[in-house]
């Protein structure tokens, strides 16, 4: 059964990496993708927190949850209609999260020396770095880097998947034994033993 798991794992991790290679050939066209995508997920989502909000009406939090879930579901309705200045928001405030990140890694970085100090300063460096690459290219870089950071999470999570699923089956394959192998038994030390 476990088996059986693992191999559905692998067939999986082949379906991403097959998308991701997909996405890296078609780039725009994931980027609307991605984007279209969000949006469909804030709208739902947005539906799903009215429709809480109105059940639990009762409570002194009903507003809040009203206000946030007609947010979410116009935020979704506006990406829906509009990709092209969706996917141009998205990317900038992407590169803002790179920036933010990497700018919050490189201070880290100085206030707490420890054993991780070098790879933490790379890691911020290059956070900087990609938020810079992004901002200096928009909003004409926004009809692909969307589509590329998907495709290449896509891409590496589905490899994820294929490593963990054959290393699974190999590791299972050690430790029980195949139907050709037969277990041999160690000595036997227990007591009837002793008596006979």
């Amino acid at each position: 059964m476990v088996r059986r798991d693992l191999g559905r794992l692998t067939v999986l991790g082949c379906v991403l990496v097959a998308a991701g290679l997909v996405g890296l050939g078609y780039v725009a066209l994931a980027t609307v993708t991605t984007v279209l995508l969000f949006g469909w997920l804030l709208l739902l989502g947005g539906c799903v927190g009215l429709l809480h909000a109105v059940a639990a009406r009762g409570t002194r939090f009903v507003w809040l949850g009203l206000v946030v879930g007609a947010l979410n579901a116009a935020a979704g309705v506006i990406l829906i209609r509009f990709p092209d200045v969706g996917a141009e928001g998205l990317t900038a405030f992407a590169a803002l999260l790179f920036l933010a990140a990497g700018v919050y890694r490189l201070v880290g970085a100085f206030v707490v020396r420890g054993p991780q100090t070098v790879w933490t300063l790379v890691q911020g460096a290059f956070g900087v770095l990609l938020g810079v690459l992004v901002l200096v290219d928009w909003p004409d870089g926004s009809r692909y880097v969307l589509g590329t950071f998907f495709s290449l999470a896509l891409l590496f999570d589905g490899l994820s998947l294929i490593a963990a699923g054959v290393g699974g089956r190999r590791l299972i394959g050690l430790v029980t034994p195949g139907p050709n192998r037969s277990v041999k038994s160690g000595p036997d030390t227990s007591k009837d033993a002793d008596m006979r």
